[in-house]
């Protein structure tokens, strides 16, 4: 079953309606007697994947219980099962396209675990593989944990007689790790995202399609949303975002960043336009250059990546907001000795204040930063480290070595 066009903002019932690995969003309605279970339905939905052009998984069933620490033999689970199972492209579900899993019926209570099973790998057939930008589809490897389900801890409430809708957020960019003998690993990143949409929507210059756009929503220099744009019209909708302020960052290979400041979603329905198809976002073009090196964990861990980022930090603005956003981040190749390389523009990044969010947003290039990254590498249960590059003139390298936090 496929979702409806999501950039036919005419036909947005696509959107409020139900498009792995993905998020988790609370949504109930009406209805109900005192006694009546309630209804759980799950859907899928997917950021952009970095560098392939299909990422496949194959689900056959989402499963939920009471306890956050129940395991899959216990008993107690309430399955949804996908009858036949469904190979789903992540990549499909850009820009808040939703995939429903399905629905069934739960006793009214609290409830803290889900589970998405996947189907395995056989010799007959690939259930859950990639295919790298212009190759052939890999088989994408799998812990034996995916099979049992990746276990995803959150807390909902299912009310006698009304419906909660869950949707799971698959970040496929940092969940496939390319690994030194060739094959793709799936590590899975999923968080839990509103079901209501609202977000962030624009256009981005149509001459820069096909080069790698990336749209992310920051907060802090951390990524909170990824999408890219259509291919064909430019337009770009970062979807199901938490109240706030962020900070847009527009990447696309072999040109400068552009960046929209303090970027108000004032409510869970609102939807805010940073341009139009007349004036574009566009973004210089650049020259690129190489910060690579090594990224280890002291101790190892079998379960836990590290991850790389290059980040910039504006300078202070009249009137406006200085932030600190990340341009590029990339998984460490565990079984590479944790190599990893990140292709970075040296041109000047450009900067606009949302204001009062009338367009056009005027983006101004910013003298002196260009070629200057802070570079961080990070691990769950480890400390950050972080160095400033000047690679203007040449590539450059570091390594780290990350040391697990205190307990």
């Amino acid at each position: 079953m496929k979702s409806m066009n999501p950039f036919s903002w005419s036909k947005s019932r696509a959107f409020m309606t139900t498009s792995v690995l993905a998020a988790l969003v609370v949504g109930c309605g009406g209805g109900g007697g005192a006694s009546a279970p309630g209804t759980l339905g799950v859907s899928l939905t997917d950021a952009p994947a970095c560098g392939f052009d299909e990422v496949n998984v194959t689900v056959n069933k989402v499963r939920v219980h009471q306890s956050s620490t129940a395991s899959e033999s216990e008993g107690g689970w309430t399955d949804i099962t996908l009858n036949p199972a469904r190979k789903i492209n992540l990549l499909d579900l850009n820009n808040g396209v939703l995939e429903p899993l399905g629905e069934t019926s739960l006793a009214a209570g609290h409830y803290t675990q889900l589970r998405l099973v996947l189907d395995r790998n056989t010799s007959n057939a690939l259930a859950n593989s990639v295919v790298p930008t212009g190759g052939v589809e890999t088989a994408l490897v799998t812990p034996s944990a995916v099979q049992s389900g990746i276990k995803l801890v959150n807390e909902f409430d299912v009310v006698s007689g009304q419906r909660v809708d869950l949707v799971m957020d698959f970040d496929a960019c940092k969940s496939i790790v390319k690994r030194a003998n060739g094959d793709y690993a799936l590590k899975p990143v999923i968080k839990v995202v509103p079901f209501a949409l609202n977000g962030i929507n624009g256009f981005v210059d149509p001459a820069l399609l096909g080069s790698g756009v990336m749209v992310t929503a920051q907060q802090d220099g951390e990524v909170v949303q990824t999408t890219a744009p259509n291919v064909t019209t430019g337009e770009f909708f970062l979807a199901r975002l938490p109240a706030g302020s962020y900070d847009v960052v527009l990447t696309a290979n072999g040109r400068s960043t552009a960046v929209i400041a303090g970027v108000l979603v004032a409510t869970s329905t609102s939807v805010v336009p940073l341009s139009n198809t007349v004036t574009p976002i566009t973004m210089p073009v650049s020259s690129v250059r190489m910060v690579s090196g090594t990224a280890v964990l002291n101790p190892a861990s079998p379960t836990v990546p590290a991850y790389v980022a290059a980040k910039q930090t504006f300078g202070p603005q009249t009137g406006g907001i200085a932030p600190t956003v990340t341009v590029k981040s990339v998984a460490a190749d565990e079984l590479n000795g944790g190599a990893y390389s990140l292709s970075l523009p040296i041109g000047e990044p450009s900067l606009g204040q949302f204001g009062t969010g009338i367009l056009p947003i005027a983006l101004a290039m910013q003298v002196g930063m260009a070629g200057k990254y802070s570079v961080a590498a990070s691990a769950s249960g480890y400390q950050t480290q972080s160095v400033n590059k000047d690679i203007f003139a040449a590539d450059a390298t570091q390594a780290f070595v990350l040391t697990a936090v205190a307990p």
